[in-house]
């Protein structure tokens, strides 16, 4: 019998960076090599079967080792080290991704080896050279002009299956989506009365019933059969003795606004309270629902007021009650016993923290869930004290510190129920905080968000890492089955996805119709730019068309990242007020010598500050908003931490363009005054086509209504300093919220901004990034995007913080765009994310949908 890996670390390590796609690869061919050392490992391979091949760097033995693992992650052995030595240096140069496939069972006559067909991968203009570089290594390859390609298992696993039936993958995911049709729809479930006492709507039963059956279920994993007292993946042919474990969890992906908090909340009371029997022949209820909600209405005993959280001692412990006084409840060692305390812990971004408090006061009975925030310097240490808790708040970012730690305590408990608030933050599998959510142990698992797609399908992989989805958790094999089919317009990706989405996650959309949630109208301003923003714009964009024109005819586009992403930075600065830029940088960026910035260290400190003043740009390593920014000599940004982690290899370089680098070659913006800074960017001129447009907004809104609160926001953290001053002279009680303030400084900003009536504020000023997760703005009822985001569900993540359950006005959404200017075309990309993050949930979809790509760029420059 074999157990499932303990540690997961293998997921992560893969044979490509994070910052380079390599779903634009196309089948070279194959080679036959030998997988050795089976004798070492526990993993087993049965017959034919798909394999994990994953790079070893760090192999005490051989730097250029290649081992290999099965369905279940364990690892089977190395490939041998001869067919190693040509692969390896091909995929650390990022020529070539390499998938492997077992033909067939390994013979009695040899025991410590077995033959594996290594499919090789590469783009198209690098086919010469990786075919010449595997020539001179002594490998054979076996291409599609040679008479033995048609040996290769690559296009499809015929594995045996019971009976001697082969079948195509795509017959396999047929065959899933069929049962999963045949499921009964969800049973509405009550939560304990004893700790909820407010009214759930009927989608939230509904959702309620689904996260019950999903934990209560003792049927086999999607994608798994039992035949003849074995169980076989259907997927990659592995088979083993042992019963998979059910998967206790999925993807709970509800539309944002729609009461996912509360639904959780009763479902952790049932670990305490309630009783739930799972119907007979249950299955799990592996099903997806993509409508609209259209039915239910808020029950009697609703409350409908939040009150302001309290800290109780040191510990930050907070037990709510109208005394702030909880109920102390004796715990059974081991929160994973079913006769034990079963703690949840919940991870998410600080600012839903408040979210949380406020919903578990608003929403729970007093005293009858403990609760502990494990989060700041103070936080306690001891296994033994939070087990005591029935639910436990930590961040994304306290796992990602104390990832390294030997003795987190995080790490030490077996979690009854892990479950992850705004889990698109943790897209980049190879992030630091991705890691860490993925190691921890849990019987349950839950992914939550309402935005699980954002750029584009490879988001979902961390998701289905974390969830120990198998084998959709290797990367090797959600590249094969699923993400290279969709990326190059294959017409069974699109549909594979969907079966795969529907297998584990629950979906409802808000519809026109959602129980007394009031309607959304979303219109576009266009503004013309004035005569002075005009000409610099267009001196600008003729510019940068030149410089990007002459990247892409070099092939240097990705060396050039940083200098690409200042210039469009800058073009979208334009549109929004001119006051963003700084005089300085009109001149000398960009120009004809933009590569010469490596030679000029100031200016590259410069860059840096123009930069990180927005929020469009990830650190193209953790792909997540930069921290602590620097910019290399080559002009590429990262987080400081995430680069100088990459520095510490043996042969340091540039993720971006490989160039040599040290820590010496790094800078960062020189260090600022905040209060300086305040009153430097308040003395501007902020004049500007699009401030004008908003204040005759915000005035006709006014002039409707006074008591009218609005939300105003913008990416970029000078604009909002900018609209202080213009907004205040115009009579506007206003408020900022934005990336720069704590968790606390957050939620303080929240409440005040809550009062109702003349005397409170009216408008509040504030960055997508810092509004986008888990907080509540039902407060206002108008929304005003100064400028459109590339990232079209940031947008809508902003927009929902207003438009949700508890919202009591019409909305009213305004998106300000310069015409004929880089804003218009950024709403094309839009459209086009959006329709795949769409019908990634659906059943239907264009037979040759693609994944956005290096394209974007030129559709943003009309080139």
């Amino acid at each position: 019998m074999e157990e499932s890996a303990s540690s997961v670390d293998e997921l992560w390590e893969d044979q490509e960076s994070s910052s380079q796609s390599s779903f634009d690869t196309y089948l070279l061919g194959f080679v036959i090599a030998n997988i050795v050392g089976l004798q070492y490992y526990r993993g087993k391979i049965s017959g034919r079967e798909m394999v994990g091949l994953v790079r070893e760097p760090l192999n005490p033995y051989d730097g250029n080792a290649l081992k290999v693992l099965n369905t279940r992650t364990l690892q089977v052995g190395h490939i041998e080290r001869s067919v190693a030595a040509v692969l390896s240096p091909l995929i650390d140069s990022h020529l070539i991704v390499v998938e492997g496939i077992v033909p067939n069972s390994r013979s009695a006559s040899n025991r410590y080896k077995i033959p594996c067909q290594i499919h090789i991968f590469a783009r198209l203009e690098a086919f010469n050279s990786v075919k010449s570089a595997i020539s001179r290594g002594g490998l054979e390859l076996i291409s599609h002009s040679d008479v033995s390609f048609t040996l290769s298992e690559a296009a499809v696993v015929k594995g045996n299956r019971a009976g001697g039936e082969s079948q195509s993958l795509d017959k396999v995911f047929k065959l899933v989506e069929k049962n999963v049709s045949k499921k009964a729809a969800m049973e509405p479930i009550e939560p304990p009365n004893e700790v909820i006492i407010s009214q759930l709507l009927l989608h939230q039963k509904e959702g309620l019933g689904w996260l019950l059956h999903k934990e209560n279920s003792n049927e086999l994993p999607p994608f798994w059969e039992e035949k003849g007292g074995e169980f076989v993946n259907v997927l990659t042919n592995y088979q083993t003795d042992k019963r998979p474990e059910p998967l206790r969890g999925g993807i709970f992906a509800d539309d944002m606004g729609l009461g996912k908090t509360l639904t959780l909340l009763s479902l952790i009371a049932f670990d305490k309270f309630g009783s739930f029997v799972p119907n007979s022949g249950d299955a799990g209820i592996e099903e997806i629902v993509e409508e609209d909600v259209k039915k239910g209405k808020r029950g009697r005993g609703a409350s409908k007021k939040g009150t302001r959280p309290r800290k109780k001692r040191n510990t930050k412990e907070a037990e709510f009650g109208s005394k702030g006084k909880g109920k102390s409840v004796s715990v059974a060692d081991g929160c994973v016993s079913f006769s034990g305390r079963r703690t949840t812990l919940v991870v998410c971004p600080p600012s839903v923290f408040s979210s949380w408090i406020t919903q578990l006061e608003e929403h729970t009975s007093p005293g009858k869930l403990k609760v502990y925030m494990y989060y700041g310097g103070e936080r306690t240490k001891e296994v033994e004290e939070l087990k005591k808790y029935d639910i436990i708040l930590t961040t994304y970012s306290t796992l990602a510190t104390e990832e390294s730690w030997f003795d987190s305590p995080m790490k030490k408990i077996e979690w009854w129920r892990v479950i992850l608030d705004e889990a698109h933050v943790i897209k980049n599998a190879n992030a630091q905080q991705s890691k860490a959510v993925t190691n921890l142990k849990a019987t349950c698992r839950w992914v939550v968000t309402g935005t699980p797609i954002q750029n584009g399908s490879s988001d979902l992989f961390s998701l289905m890492a974390f969830l120990r989805f198998e084998p959709f958790s290797i990367k090797s094999y959600w590249r094969s089955l699923v993400q290279r089919p969709l990326a190059q317009g294959n017409k069974n990706g699109l549909s594979r996805l969907q079966v795969l989405m529907a297998s584990i996650s629950l979906r409802r959309i808000k519809g026109n119709n959602l129980v007394g949630l009031p309607p959304k109208t979303l219109q576009t301003c266009y503004v013309e730019l004035s005569v002075e923003e005009r000409e610099l714009y267009d001196q600008i964009e003729g510019k940068a068309k030149n410089v990007i024109e002459e990247f892409i005819a070099n092939d240097s586009l990705v060396r050039n990242y940083s200098t690409v992403l200042g210039m469009l930075l800058r073009l979208r600065q334009i549109c929004t007020s001119l006051a963003l830029l700084p005089l300085d940088l009109r001149a000398l960026f960009p120009s004809s010598n933009v590569e010469d910035v490596s030679n000029n260290p100031e200016l590259l400190k410069k860059m840096v500050v123009m930069l990180q003043d927005g929020e469009d740009f990830d650190c193209p390593i953790c792909i997540s908003l930069p921290v602590d920014v620097v910019i290399t000599r080559c002009a590429h940004i990262f987080c400081r931490s995430c680069i100088l982690k990459t520095l510490q290899r043996t042969k340091p370089c540039c993720p971006l363009c490989r160039q040599p680098l040290s820590q010496s070659d790094l800078f960062s913006a020189p260090p600022k005054s905040s209060e300086a800074d305040h009153t430097e960017i308040s003395s501007r001129n902020p004049t500007s086509s699009k401030v004008s447009a908003l204040l005759s907004l915000l005035r006709e809104s006014r002039d409707q209504k006074p008591a009218t609160k609005s939300v105003v926001f913008s990416q970029f953290r000078t604009m909002l300093l900018l609209l202080e001053k213009p907004l205040t002279d115009a009579g506007f009680k206003i408020l900022r919220l934005d990336g720069s303030m704590n968790a606390k400084k957050r939620a303080q900003v929240i409440e005040e901004f809550q009062v109702p009536g003349l005397d409170g504020p009216t408008v509040l000023l504030a960055s997508l990034k810092a509004s986008g997760a888990g907080i509540n703005l039902t407060a206002a009822s108008r929304v005003y995007l100064i400028e459109p985001w590339w990232n079209p569900a940031v947008e809508e993540q902003a927009m929902d913080r207003v438009h949700r359950i508890g919202q009591k006005e019409d909305v009213k959404i305004v998106r300000l765009i310069a015409r004929n200017s880089i804003e218009e075309r950024v709403l094309e990309l839009q459209e086009r994310k959006k329709k795949l993050a769409t019908e990634a949930f659906g059943r239907k979809g264009p037979k040759n949908q693609k994944e956005v790509t290096m394209d974007d760029l030129r559709t943003l420059m009309s080139l």
